[in-house]
């Protein structure tokens, strides 16, 4: 297979002989192999995923091409591309621009631990295929600029409004917005009807509003304590616990999406879902999954942290549990509460390791960076639906407030909270970027 990789032999129409390549060039091509793999493997280790850069990301000495024995002088010679999505040959100084361009952007995708080649060759295809970025017109980039502006605008509406008061803001990871009306509108256009939603507290107040599209005025009748005496007794619960439900039309027809209550805390709304899931599947006579998709929301530290997150993932593949796969988005705002750094939150590199036990994917990707979350959705969704297994999207974002704004997180996190409140918003930096572009004025 080697040989066939790095050149066919072929035999001279003159004198008979078998044509080979020299040991040294034979060697230097299999570097050049062993390099393209290393960044599929490792690639994300060196991706730019966090929008503070908290820490400095570590040396990879795998993705070094003198790791592999290839110099300067290599860098203009052409080599076979073996399995890359790309030209068949190109030179050195190409093969490494593609793969660091496609696996250490915005976007870090971890699927060498799938064991079944089908998947990760379709994994490897799509993300090489598009270099890891969406193709995406003016119009759908001023389309993601405004719900970056509607969820920024809700929240700090709220803030001003309503001081010190509850609210579990989104604020640092608006982009889970536009990624889940990306997933909507997607899943709509393949066919889904139904899409149930599970969460924590963290956005769902701008969910409700920007994406399921509850009534302004009935949150903030809720904050201003004159909410509707029935709609009290029914729930009889506070305001960011709230399920509700709605129909979106998509492209291929209605959707409709049901939020789940979660009175309770974390991730015990997981297998609650995942029922209520598999019920409306039986209902519709959909056993894979066609019809009704499961997308449970996380935090990062719940998702690490929480014993029921594993025990969900361990049934999602069993014949009786089973919902065709589910989308799972962590909005990974990098603190639990109070602890921020890996090594006191967790014995794992990310918080999606846990994950890899059921062979799933997991796409990390720079919240600060629409266009490539858009992409990370896209090939989410589009992974389950083909393979009907689960998917996990690491939204790495942060936490603009305190945990609920009624404390003050500079007192544990002053460094992070010094860059935070340094920072411009998602939405500022993709205005001052489209503005560059000529997409907008």
């Amino acid at each position: 297979n080697f040989v066939r990789l790095v050149r066919e032999p072929k035999t001279s129409a003159f004198t008979g002989t078998v044509e080979r390549m020299a040991p040294t060039a034979a060697e230097k091509q299999a570097a050049v192999l062993r390099l393209i793999n290393a960044y599929r493997y490792r690639g994300h280790q060196r991706a730019d995923l966090d929008p503070l850069h908290l820490r400095e990301r570590p040396e990879v000495p795998d993705l070094d091409p003198a790791y592999h024995h290839l110099t300067e002088a290599d860098l203009d010679e052409t080599f076979h591309t073996g399995s890359l999505y790309a030209p068949s040959r190109m030179t050195l100084r190409e093969i490494i621009a593609l793969i660091q361009e496609t696996y250490c952007s915005s976007l870090g995708a971890e699927y060498m631990h799938i064991t079944i080649t089908a998947e990760k060759r379709w994994i490897q295809k799509r993300i090489e295929g598009y270099r890891g970025r969406p193709e995406i017109d003016a119009e759908g980039k001023r389309w993601l600029l405004l719900l970056l502006t509607a969820a920024e605008g809700l929240e700090k509406h709220l803030h001003t409004k309503y001081v010190g008061q509850k609210r579990f803001s989104l604020e640092g990871c608006e982009s889970l917005i536009l990624l889940l009306d990306e997933l909507i509108q997607r899943a709509g256009r393949r066919g889904l009807k139904e899409l149930v939603i599970g969460m924590a507290h963290r956005g769902r107040l701008n969910v409700l509003t920007n994406i399921l599209g509850k009534p302004p005025q009935e949150i903030f009748a809720e904050f201003e304590g004159r909410a509707a005496t029935k709609a009290n007794m029914i729930a009889g619960d506070v305001k960011y616990h709230m399920g509700f439900s709605t129909d979106i039309d998509t492209p291929g027809g209605i959707v409709h999406l049901a939020l789940g209550f979660n009175p309770s805390h974390l991730e015990i709304i997981d297998p609650v879902i995942e029922g209520s899931v598999r019920a409306r599947q039986q209902r519709r006579k959909d056993p894979t999954g066609e019809r009704v998709l499961a997308l449970l929301i996380h935090g990062d530290s719940a998702f690490a942290g929480q014993g029921v997150v594993m025990e969900t993932l361990n049934l999602s593949q069993t014949r009786g549990f089973s919902t065709g796969g589910t989308v799972h988005v962590i909005i990974n705002n990098q603190i639990g509460f109070t602890t921020s750094h890996p090594l006191d939150t967790r014995s794992t590199l990310y918080c999606t390791d846990v994950a890899k036990m059921v062979q799933a994917p997991v796409f990390h990707v720079n919240g600060d960076d629409p266009e490539a979350v858009v992409f990370a959705t896209r090939l989410a969704l589009d992974f389950r639906n083909q393979f009907h297994k689960d998917v996990i999207i690491d939204l790495v974002c942060y936490r603009r407030h305190g945990h609920n704004e009624a404390d003050e997180p500079a007192v544990t996190q002053p460094m992070m909270y010094k860059k935070i409140r340094s920072r411009p918003t998602a939405r500022s930096l993709y205005a001052d970027r489209l503005i560059s572009e000529g997409t907008v004025t």
